[in-house]
């Protein structure tokens, strides 16, 4: 394939062979495919293609594996990650998420896997070790084990929340 000229702006220009491929493979929905073997970005692909007046499928219909693939990894995995895994656009999935009634939740619940890690950390590791171990707030973390009564071995030592930094408590003017 022949290579892009680059402007001075930084823009790049579109080869014939490019387009060609534009043309090819666009209206199939591989938009991704034409940008990764030319080296434009998903929106010069989309925008180039645009103003080619080369349109996607109209509409395809979501089967029942794919439904049941949304469903299972809506709350678990980024809609990117989704949508990338069947092959359409994150607006899709997200349009298709809303029409079937799911949601992601605004705060995930805690599983037994986690709450069982936070039991065995939290007495001695610092909340923002825990955190990233987890992949969990400080503030989430630390209203979690509030909550489950939870507290640190050391009742002298309080944790600067955020740093992971001990601060040792001492009297007044000792």
């Amino acid at each position: 394939m022949q290579k892009t000229k680059i402007k001075k702006s930084g823009r790049h220009l579109w080869s014939e062979d490019e387009i060609k491929l534009l043309k090819r493979l666009f209206s199939s929905g591989r938009a991704r495919e034409i940008a990764k073997r030319t080296g434009h970005f998903l929106a010069s692909v989309r925008q180039k293609a645009y103003s080619m007046g080369i349109t996607t499928r109209e509409y395809r219909l979501w089967s029942a594996d794919e439904i049941e693939l949304l469903k299972r990894l809506y709350q678990s995995e980024s809609v990117q990650s989704i949508a990338d895994k069947l092959g359409r656009p994150k607006q899709t999935v997200m349009h298709k998420a809303y029409r079937i009634g799911i949601t992601k939740e605004k705060y995930p619940l805690w599983s037994k896997q986690e709450l069982m890690l936070l039991k065995k950390m939290y007495p001695d590791k610092s909340p923002q070790d825990i955190a990233n171990k987890l992949g969990r707030t400080v503030s989430a973390l630390v209203a979690k084990a509030y909550k489950l009564g939870l507290g640190k071995r050391n009742s002298r030592a309080t944790w600067k929340i955020g740093t992971g930094d001990k601060i040792e408590n001492t009297p007044v003017g000792s």
